[in-house]
């Protein structure tokens, strides 16, 4: 039987990991996201030299679990770092013993993956003549990335990146393996302490809920503002 005295007892702490969780999603996806805009433009590179790197990065992240991953950051450059002098006493080590930052890592190196054949299949396809009509206005090759090419593709591409932003969230839930107290890692240790299974996890499932309902909101409220000059109609309603 559920004890509604215990879960409101035991709510503070699950708010504490819920912070912490949602500073691993925003990191990550900052990360993240910058990471698989660079391996998207390679993936397109007609040269061999820059595309099968990135190729090679995307198949290895995405045919490995993420859990593996957290561990190899964690315990492998973990482990290296603290056994580095030159590391241990650099202002970085701080940080570096933290696991929350080999979460944040290994989280924003496999979204750069998936994110990055998001965005790899969205910049092919982006009209060839929206491409050419802004080489025709004497655009550089670099600017007619960065203002048409990643613009338009990101704009088509929102709801599959909202997507894999959840993805994030729940992937999250990994990183109290490795002594991250975020939500789940609240949620387990309320279990330890107490010896309570349903009420720490309940509770943690419906703030995840909660969180996945906040991302959905935002994509979507982002989704309206770079695609209402495509909605006809939008277009329609305003030509009347």
């Amino acid at each position: 039987m559920l004890d509604g005295d215990y879960a409101l007892s035991i709510l503070p702490r699950l708010l504490q990991g819920t912070w912490v969780t949602i500073q691993l999603v925003a990191v990550a996806f900052v990360f993240g996201m910058a990471l698989a805009v660079g391996v998207a433009l390679l993936r397109v590179s007609p040269k061999p030299w820059r595309s099968w790197p990135a190729w090679l990065y995307i198949q290895v992240i995405r045919g490995t679990p993420l859990l593996v991953q957290i561990y190899l950051f964690y315990y492998g450059l973990g482990t290296f770092f603290s056994q580095t002098p030159a590391v241990r006493q650099s202002f970085l080590w701080p940080y570096l013993r933290e696991g929350f930052w080999y979460a944040v890592i290994a989280l924003g190196v496999s979204t750069g993956a998936y994110a990055g054949e998001i965005i790899r299949g969205a910049i092919q396809a982006v009209p060839r003549g929206e491409i050419e009509a802004a080489r025709s206005l004497g655009l550089r090759p670099r600017h007619v990335i960065w203002r048409i090419i990643l613009p338009r593709a990101i704009g088509t591409c929102l709801p599959a990146l909202g997507g894999e932003t959840i993805l994030t969230l729940k992937s999250t839930a990994l990183a109290s393996t490795i002594t991250v107290l975020d939500l789940m890692g609240q949620a387990r240790f309320a279990k330890a302490q107490s010896l309570r299974l349903y009420e720490p996890l309940l509770e943690a499932a419906l703030i995840y809920i909660l969180l996945t309902l906040l991302i959905t909101r935002a994509f979507a409220f982002a989704e309206a503002r770079m695609g209402r000059h495509r909605n006809p109609v939008r277009l329609l309603n305003d030509a009347a």
